[in-house]
């Protein structure tokens, strides 16, 4: 095998416009493309600042449902900060917030459409 990396993570949503905002203006990351695809599609990606991963918003995969994706990890250098500033941006945590794990840190929210995202910071 000769992978070196996860480029892209298909995240279904219902409006990619209002998922872009979330991910590009709640969430800070940057906006990659949006740009058309094929007749009636558009290919939106997003990405945290200089991630080799990023998100694509898709709206046409039928064994996707929006919402559907769980468990997405993201990873933060300043957790209580960026917890704060989510929760100022109209943001919901589950569990009250921040949770201890022998691991790590964390918090979780879902984005518009319902997927889970995973707010962390792991200890090292």
């Amino acid at each position: 095998m000769t992978v070196t990396h996860v480029q892209l993570i298909s995240v279904p949503v219902s409006d990619q416009d209002r998922a872009r905002d979330f991910y590009v203006d709640t969430l800070g990351f940057d906006l990659i493309w949006d740009n058309p695809m094929g007749p009636g599609g558009r290919w939106v990606q997003v990405a945290p600042k200089g991630a080799a991963t990023a998100l694509t918003l898709v709206t046409w995969f039928p064994t996707m449902p929006p919402g559907s994706l769980k468990g997405l990890v993201v990873e933060t250098d300043d957790l209580d900060g960026d917890v704060a500033a989510l929760r100022a941006r109209g943001v919901a945590f589950a569990d009250g917030g921040i949770q201890t794990a022998p691991w790590g840190r964390y918090a979780t929210f879902d984005d518009p459409d319902g997927n889970g995202i995973v707010l962390q910071a792991t200890r090292v």
